[in-house]
């Protein structure tokens, strides 16, 4: 997982919606929900089921850029569904391709891996520097793309749903995370909702999401969770994490948040980040309790 990796990001995002949907709301959530969220995603209680089960897309771009410069990233799914759509304007803010697939048919229910797999495969061979390949879905039939990008030469990683991911998938990857695992995502803490008609209130099934006043220092803490798993370091350069911040978000700038230098901007955040300046070498870490 070298830093100066060329990193291509495939989503299946239908795949990662409707395994996340099940994930929180227990198996076979969606599929008895289909209807209703088709005819009228607004109703009270399917619009509660559904911002429980809100898929966080930077925690998932944030990592892909753990593994080098995002040359390309591509979304593929309906996003004409209202369940879609309503990522369409964060997706595009992190430069993400939309490709759109038309509502799928008996005869092309393969639709997005189809599409995926032929886009990654041309990719490979336009875009011959490209190092790392991330596919972010669980259906088996993406193991014959993961083998033939490593057969290319490629390091590829895997991110799924825990529980809703194919065992086959998972080891044709050089390596494979479960989205649950990803830094700022909440798991559902509590037994998943059974009754179709049960509310968020009566049984919360998620932990609820910290709202945090200052997003650059939600983005450090990220970085630095992601540095450590990458290394399982305990200390890092801080030029590391700074590279790796402005990777995750190109617009990040220490001086447009009024700060002097870049070890100011850490300095000013001792609840999330340490840091130790011996030998005129500036390492950080996260705080003890923040791991």
């Amino acid at each position: 997982m070298a830093e100066g990796g060329r990193v291509a990001v495939y989503l299946d995002f239908d795949n990662i919606v409707i395994s996340w949907y099940d994930r929180v709301h227990g198996r076979n959530a969606y599929g008895r929900d289909r209807q209703r969220i088709a005819e009228n995603p607004a109703e009270p209680e399917i619009a509660e089921r559904l911002s429980q089960a809100v898929i966080d897309v930077g925690a998932i771009i944030d990592y892909a850029a753990s593994f080098g410069t995002l040359v390309l990233t591509r979304a593929y799914a309906d996003w004409s569904s209202p369940v879609n759509a309503v990522y369409r304007s964060q997706l595009v803010a992190r430069a993400v391709d939309l490709v759109q697939l038309f509502p799928a048919a008996a005869y092309a229910k393969n639709g997005a891996d189809i599409r995926l797999a032929v886009d990654a495969v041309e990719d490979m061979f336009r875009l011959p520097d490209l190092t790392h390949v991330v596919i972010v879905a669980g259906d088996s039939d993406y193991v014959p793309l993961a083998q033939r990008c490593k057969r290319l030469g490629r390091f590829v990683v895997g991110v799924g749903v825990a529980g809703s991911t194919a065992k086959s998938l998972a080891a044709a990857c050089d390596q494979f995370d479960a989205y649950d695992a990803l830094p700022g995502v909440s798991v559902p803490t509590d037994k998943p909702q059974q009754k179709p008609d049960a509310t968020a209130s009566d049984t919360p099934v998620r932990q609820r999401r910290r709202s945090s006043k200052d997003p650059a220092a939600d983005l450090l803490e990220r970085a630095l969770r992601l540095e450590h798993e990458r290394t399982d370091a305990d200390w890092m350069h801080s030029s590391v994490i700074k590279n790796l911040i402005k990777r995750m978000d190109p617009s990040f700038s220490e001086k447009g948040l009024g700060f002097k230098s870049f070890s100011d901007f850490i300095k000013a955040h001792p609840a999330i980040v340490e840091m130790n300046e011996t030998d005129n070498i500036r390492l950080v870490r996260l705080v003890p309790d923040k791991r």
